[in-house]
């Protein structure tokens, strides 16, 4: 995870130059989400206006008070500039809430695109052996640091677009009228991105030390509550909750000492916005008195001259408003484009009930292992057939059982269905096909109904009530005090090991799907419920194509077939 936790109030302009992204912007971004590309248009179009806007309200401003004074007209005589003046505050006011309602509307649209990607990628991610450890940081960035998007396209983004246009056209518009102060604008104009630049640089390496003590801060700290169970049982609990302490500590230091220095960056901006503001003025002042400017002209350019500098001030004070969520959002894609165990497919799913799926001597290495997860493995399963998976532990089985899935792509040999290459086909057709029983399945905040449901969501109550008492939830259905109403908590709260397991068949047999993979179906079960799930099982898997993964003998009286998978090779 890499978010920026603690420098909100800083100002300092961003490394001006990337491979992902230049002054703030990430083009993966927006390339990838419409609803950003749109609101650059937007806050263009936006800008341009209020640019508009804002020239007109200062000259209305230097006309009334020249008037006034100059001409010595009254209130009465000066209603029609004061309407002008009074209407184009109203307009001004209503560009800005436009300008914030299509940042929240854009804000949530690409946040929105931003998460189903990362959500997806994480799934991918949950099977892949080497790729579990960034699922924890998918789940971070996919709350709280995409969340933190709001502050790049409500702040910095609409403040980049009107620094790109606002000053060029407000130091046209006071050349126009006096040069003198347009030179002096035009000219000090440069020091505020200049002297931001070189703070930027500066404080770009703090940044992202602070960033890197954040992302160690969060993975330890999910390792630990991962953990938690075996570190109460071996009592190294206070152990790791002084790591953490440390860790904080850190990361606190870090944030305190980058904090110090990009407080100062807000100081050299304030003073040369200043300082230039100053120079106009005295430059107006010393001509005013000596009669060779106007007082119409002479304020015209003081009102601007502040306008010229505040883009280029909000741009360097929104940026840091807006990195946490740039910085997600760069997270977000390394882990979106990681590279996959295998590459996407589109090819046709070929008919189960003919089709037949086939190993062909298969061998399946992880990304960034030497030694083969599975080697030389060959079976084959014809349409309609229960097969066997034994073997020891650590021999392949989840492996094939992932390879039959489609998430991952042997290094060598053949794994297809029918004519086609399974992990060539496409992939959300293939699930459709496929009802699967993990390992270790999960189960979610939400009533017992809702998570067998997960199985097919349009099912109808009996329907689901049937999956679940095929499944041998009847003694747990007994036991709880709404039956399938009842609340679970996350990650199954308030089942046994075993009730979790029966949950994850009930889906299996609720999704009614041609090829049924289950993975160790019977596991941590006593004699009498694993005969009762079995039962079950043995109408569920007639006229089905199913692979069992086991390690304890009474499944395999539902097989046809057996094979046995060795380390090396598979043998029927």
């Amino acid at each position: 995870m890499r978010m920026n936790g603690g420098s909100r109030a800083a100002v300092t302009f961003p490394p001006m130059s990337g491979a992902d992204g230049t002054a703030g912007i990430d083009r993966r971004l927006l390339r990838r989400a419409g609803a950003a590309r749109r609101f650059v248009g937007i806050s263009a179009a936006l800008g341009f206006a209020d640019t508009l806007l804002i020239v007109a309200q200062a000259w209305l401003i230097a006309y009334l008070v020249a008037e006034a004074f100059d001409g010595r007209r009254g209130v009465s005589e000066l209603q029609t500039g004061l309407a002008l003046l009074l209407a184009a505050v109203l307009a001004r006011a209503a560009l800005a809430w436009a300008a914030e309602l299509s940042a929240v509307r854009a804000g949530a649209s690409a946040k929105s695109q931003l998460r189903e990607g990362l959500l997806a990628r994480a799934g991918e991610l949950a099977a892949e052996r080497d790729g579990r450890a960034r699922t924890g940081d998918a789940a971070i960035l996919a709350s709280r640091g995409v969340e933190a998007l709001d502050g790049w396209f409500s702040l910095y983004l609409p403040h980049l677009v009107l620094a790109a246009i606002a000053p060029a056209a407000i130091v046209i518009a006071i050349f126009a009228d006096d040069w003198i102060s347009g030179l002096i604008v035009l000219l000090t104009l440069p020091l505020i991105p200049i002297f931001m630049a070189l703070v930027g640089a500066v404080t770009g390496e703090r940044i992202r030390r602070q960033l890197e003590g954040l992302e160690a801060l969060a993975g330890h700290f999910l390792d630990v509550v991962t953990g938690l169970a075996t570190l109460k049982i071996f009592g190294r609990g206070r152990v790791q909750l002084a790591s953490i302490a440390r860790v904080g500590e850190a990361y606190r230091e870090s944030t305190l000492a980058t904090l110090r220095v990009t407080f100062l960056s807000s100081l050299i901006l304030e003073l040369v916005a200043t300082v230039s503001v100053a120079m106009v003025a005295v430059a107006i002042g010393i001509r005013l008195t000596g009669g060779d400017l106007g007082l119409r002209a002479g304020l015209f350019a003081l009102v601007l001259a502040p306008e010229a500098y505040l883009p280029l001030r909000r741009l360097g004070a929104s940026w840091h408003a807006s990195a946490e969520g740039l910085a997600a959002a760069r997270s977000a894609f390394e882990i979106i484009d990681a590279p996959r165990a295998r590459p996407p497919g589109d090819a046709r799913v070929p008919d189960l009930g003919v089709a037949v799926i086939a190993f062909e001597d298969v061998t399946i290495r992880y990304p960034g292992r030497t030694e083969p997860a599975v080697s030389g493995a060959s079976f084959e399963l014809p349409p309609g057939e229960v097969l066997g998976l034994v073997g020891p532990s650590g021999c392949g089985k989840s492996t094939l059982l992932a390879a039959l899935l489609g998430l991952l792509a042997p290094q060598s040999g053949l794994a297809r269905v029918g004519d086609a290459e399974i992990a060539m086909l496409d992939r959300p057709a293939w699930h459709a096909q496929i009802a699967w029983v993990p390992q270790r399945p999960r189960v979610f905040r939400g009533t017992l109904r809702e998570n067998v449901r997960l199985g097919l969501p349009a099912a109808v109550d009996s329907a689901v009530a049937a999956a679940a008492e095929r499944a041998g939830l009847a003694a747990a259905l007994a036991r709880l005090p709404d039956g399938l109403d009842t609340r679970l908590g996350e990650g199954g709260r308030g089942l046994s090991a075993g009730e979790r397991r029966r949950l994850a068949l009930a889906r299996a047999i609720l999704r009614d799907a041609p090829l049924l993979l289950l993975d160790e179906p019977t596991a941590g079960l006593d004699l009498a419920t694993e005969r009762a799930v079995l039962d079950g099982l043995r109408e569920v898997v007639q006229g089905r194509s199913t692979l069992i993964v086991t390690h304890r003998p009474a499944p395999l009286a539902l097989c046809d077939r057996v094979v046995t998978l060795a380390r090396e090779a598979v043998a029927a």
